[in-house]
């Protein structure tokens, strides 16, 4: 069955997506990447999605036409994509523009982007919404990410964990005591993105090839303030998201600050602060391996300062195990389609804190009666990756 999954992140830049052909062999599963794509958002449409995210005030109107126009932008972006590879399904992830957390708890969640227009648009059965029956039994809905990450690394040796480094960095230990622990451990792009955006330090609204951060200097006393943040003291798992780490968060940081912070300083800072968190996170995991995917990946400035501070730990990228940096969220999306279309759970619930496993998502019929497979006894006990010719990795 070819899947194809979608998912515009917390950088809310634009829509990834790939093609994966899962074919099941006993109890492993095989896929082959067949097409991949990132498509940016129209500017205006960004810049709307933008200011109706936290800690602005929008409306239930914003909201419906956002809901349309992110379907709609979704559904350009499948029918793009699904022109190289045709395809069976598609799980949509959607944009996320709430996450609703209280008191350490995930309670709702909030993904634009109407199915629909994807259906209607392509005639096969898409999967979206895949977050919530998650949160409905006691889990984050997050990083769902991690059901991937867990089949990917368990052949490999010693203690190895998987980052992504997007909007917001998230983690996952596949042999941690008592089952394969995960979590959201702090921004990663979230507030780099914002000081950008708010200097004006470069047109394209972030730090290209991370150019900035190396021009600045890392302002310790702005950094020790942004390292108290009580979020990074509460145990995993955890979710978080742009409702904490903000424009507004940087503002309040920056108005506690004695004196001004030139913008190349501020940027190099903030991706000091993921360096920072990500070190203590894997230190305290006592990993040995960690396989690297994500925006962050093109940002040598980052890579660099996370490498001083986790000297001895192997830094790898997630290419090396079939799934391109860039991609590797979209095939996750795709994985988790795939395992709801055959009755399959695509959650662990230590990896999410939810009280059992659940079958993700709900479902979209295409242009013909929904017709599903069968459904299977067990789920995959692990999944090898491939890159077919010709697929930019």
């Amino acid at each position: 069955m070819k899947v194809l999954g979608m998912i515009s992140g917390t950088s809310h830049d634009g829509i990834d997506a790939a093609v994966v052909d899962f074919r099941i062999r006993g109890d492993a599963l095989h896929g082959q990447v067949e097409a991949t794509s990132s498509t940016p958002y129209d500017p205006a449409l960004r810049a709307r999605i933008l200011a109706a995210l936290p800690p602005a005030a929008t409306t239930l109107a914003e909201v419906c036409e956002l809901d349309t126009l992110i379907g709609q932008a979704f559904a350009d972006a499948a029918e793009k994509t699904a022109a190289a590879a045709p395809v069976d399904a598609v799980c949509s992830h959607g944009q996320t523009v709430f996450h609703w957390v209280a008191r350490g708890h995930a309670l709702g969640t909030l993904q634009l982007g109407q199915p629909a227009w994807i259906a209607e648009r392509l005639g096969v059965p898409v999967v979206a919404d895949v977050r919530i029956r998650d949160i409905a039994v006691g889990g984050h809905g997050a990083p769902l990410v991690s059901y991937l990450d867990t089949l990917l690394l368990g052949a490999l040796p010693g203690r190895p964990a998987a980052l992504n480094l997007g909007g917001i960095a998230n983690m996952t230990v596949p042999g941690a005591t008592g089952g394969p622990l995960a979590w959201d451990i702090g921004p990663a792009n979230a507030l780099v993105d914002a000081a950008v955006l708010r200097t004006g330090a470069h047109p394209a609204g972030y730090d290209a090839d991370g150019a900035l951060a190396a021009r600045g200097r890392v302002d310790e006393v702005l950094l020790a303030d942004l390292l108290a943040e009580p979020y990074y003291r509460l145990p995993a798992p955890k979710s978080t998201g742009k409702e904490l780490f903000h424009d507004g968060y940087l503002t309040a940081a920056l108005a506690r600050h004695a004196r001004a912070v030139e913008p190349v300083d501020l940027i190099a800072t903030l991706i000091a602060l993921t360096a920072q968190t990500v070190a203590d996170a894997v230190r305290a995991a006592g990993v040995d391996t960690l396989v690297v995917s994500g925006g962050g990946c093109a940002n040598p400035t980052m890579m660099r300062m996370l490498a001083d501070r986790i000297p001895g730990v192997r830094l790898a990228t997630s290419a090396e195990l079939g799934a391109p940096p860039s991609d590797k969220e979209a095939i996750a999306f795709a994985l988790i389609g795939w395992q709801t279309l055959h009755g399959l759970p695509a959650t662990l619930p230590t990896a999410t804190g939810a009280s059992a496993p659940r079958v993700l998502g709900a479902i979209t019929p295409g242009a013909g009666p929904l017709r599903l497979p069968d459904p299977l006894t067990g789920p995959p006990a692990s999944l090898r990756l491939t890159v077919a010719e010709g697929v930019a990795g």
